[in-house]
């Protein structure tokens, strides 16, 4: 049976994260890095005492999302690998919305501290959005067939589109202040995924090994690295990458940075460093006068080679 799962704000009725007929509470925590929900941990450890399964979110302003992942965990640090660890991504007060790598630079970050990696809430006409979280992250869907305030489930409507996901980790089928939602796991699924997988990762660069053996067709690690004024550490490599298909070569390692020229199968970049930001690695191009192009030549979560190193 799925769990009956309700969400709850500051504008919630404080009784909601008590209800008798839900099985587990979401409660939203932070907002953008200015926002706490003064009643989140009321609402949470009254959840906890009725022995609710339990849930924290933010909410994305679409500022920084390393800062807004930053202080997310900051004010929910006393939660983490007990309650579930989510995202919520809508139009509203999101200066991001429809940047299709947002929500994905989020994710990572609170995995990379924590291990765990969040749900993700969003409106199924707006999947597209957080597509590239696939692979990762579960998918909290919101879509209304019609308006409910009590726990009648309405059809499922077939126009609720959720590719790239195979199948749903929640859907809230009704939204007002006492918002609903069904979550296809049971508890001990719950559970796993608040806990995490337990990998957390660092910053920090390996030493360099002597005699290192360079990985077929993987940017290696040369023994000098930096941080530009992004925050972004890049690894000094002389190499040529040759494409295997087209590539956009920009002016900046995003994916929204200005395109110089498109790059096709069999062109050659001749590079010196590499970084793995936004999604992807990329490559550096030295031109004229002191400047840089910067091709994406992997993607950093597939490990997929657009092209071959030498």
């Amino acid at each position: 049976m799925p769990l009956k799962v309700v969400d709850v704000y500051s504008g919630s009725p404080r009784w909601y994260a008590t209800d008798d007929n839900a099985d587990a509470v979401i409660i939203k925590a932070t907002q953008g890095t200015g926002y706490v929900n003064p009643f989140c941990d009321i609402d949470y450890q009254a959840a906890k005492k009725a022995g609710k399964l339990l849930g924290v979110y933010h909410y994305a302003s679409g500022g920084d999302p390393i800062s807004e992942a930053n202080y997310f965990l900051k004010n929910v640090k006393g939660y983490i690998h007990e309650a579930i660890l989510g995202l919520d991504w809508e139009s509203s007060q999101n200066a991001s919305w429809m940047n299709t790598n947002w929500c994905r630079q989020f994710v990572n970050e609170v995995h990379r501290q924590t291990g765990v990696w969040p749900i993700i809430y969003v409106q199924f006409s707006a999947v597209w959005q957080v597509a590239n979280c696939a692979d990762t992250c579960g998918l909290w869907g919101a879509g209304y067939p019609w308006y409910t305030n009590s726990w009648t489930v309405p059809p499922f409507l077939s126009s609720y589109n959720f590719a790239p996901w195979k199948a749903l980790t929640g859907w809230q089928f009704t939204g007002n202040t006492e918002d609903r939602s069904l979550f296809y796991v049971d508890a001990k699924g719950w559970q796993a995924i608040a806990k995490g997988d337990g990998s957390v990762t660092h910053t920090a660069q390996p030493a360099p090994q002597k005699n290192e053996t360079k990985t077929s067709n993987v940017p290696s690690y040369a023994g000098t690295t930096w941080q530009d004024s992004l925050g972004v550490t890049w690894h000094a490599e002389n190499g040529k990458f040759t494409a295997n298909t087209d590539l956009h070569l920009r002016w900046g390692a995003t994916p929204s940075s200005s395109v110089i020229s498109v790059l096709h199968a069999g062109d050659v970049v001749k590079y010196d460093a590499w970084a793995r930001t936004n999604g992807f690695v990329y490559v550096r191009q030295p031109r004229g006068n002191g400047q840089y192009g910067y091709v994406a030549v992997r993607n950093a979560y597939t490990n997929e080679a657009y092209g071959k190193f030498e």
